[in-house]
């Protein structure tokens, strides 16, 4: 960890909780199409960091007839989330954003998540974060696996030690895949082994980074 150089930040569990106004979105879109089923953020919490097309068939499989469009869905809850997310957004876990502003003066810092094409840019602009970014990208962007697109990320912007900060065993399988170290937040929505540092708090992790580097 003292090499690091960059830190490539998971967003649901990891710095902020939206998972009631995701709820709102689904729930819109199950009643414009007459499905008869309401979720709450809670039911999307064991979803978390899972590819959309997944989470729709957890979610919806048993309430709809065997034909149904999940491509034509998922491509609703994108144009729904668009234009509702903006509006309704989440709620930063404490000192993340001051956090995020201490550790962008001695680190680069980027995003990569499961969400839709514009979900990390809406987070950006709701929670007026996206000065401390260097670069981001989503599974909406580019439909692979995590590890994929952090090596993507890797390659871009030429990093040479990053670690990858999430909050779900599936974060950190694939970090590791990506061949990088995984820093696992433990207030977030999972639970998770295998990793190679935790903290129980934001202000934990931005403590011990920027101790780093003194």
């Amino acid at each position: 960890m003292q090499f690091t150089d960059s830190l490539i930040f998971d967003m649901d569990g990891t710095l902020w909780n939206a998972t009631d106004s995701y709820a709102e979105v689904w729930n819109y879109c199950y009643n414009s199409r007459g499905i008869d089923l309401h979720i709450g953020g809670s039911d999307l919490v064991p979803y978390m960091g899972k590819p959309i097309e997944v989470i729709a068939r957890g979610l919806t499989d048993g309430h709809v007839p065997a034909d149904f469009d999940y491509c034509e869905f998922v491509e609703a809850l994108s144009i729904a989330e668009e234009e509702m997310m903006p509006r309704l957004g989440g709620t930063l876990f404490p000192v993340v954003k001051e956090g995020l502003a201490a550790l962008a003066q001695h680190y680069r810092l980027l995003m990569m998540s499961n969400c839709g094409c514009n979900g990390l840019r809406n987070f950006m602009q709701f929670t007026g974060t996206a000065q401390f970014f260097s670069g981001s990208i989503t599974y909406g962007e580019n439909p692979v696996p995590k590890s994929g697109n952090i090596r993507r990320l890797i390659e871009q912007y030429g990093l040479e030690h990053a670690v990858y900060v999430g909050d779900t065993q599936g974060d950190c399988d694939e970090t590791h895949r990506a061949g990088i170290p995984f820093v696992y937040v433990s207030y977030g929505f999972g639970n998770c082994q295998g990793y190679d540092i935790a903290f129980d708090s934001f202000a934990e992790l931005a403590k011990f980074f920027i101790n780093l580097r003194k």
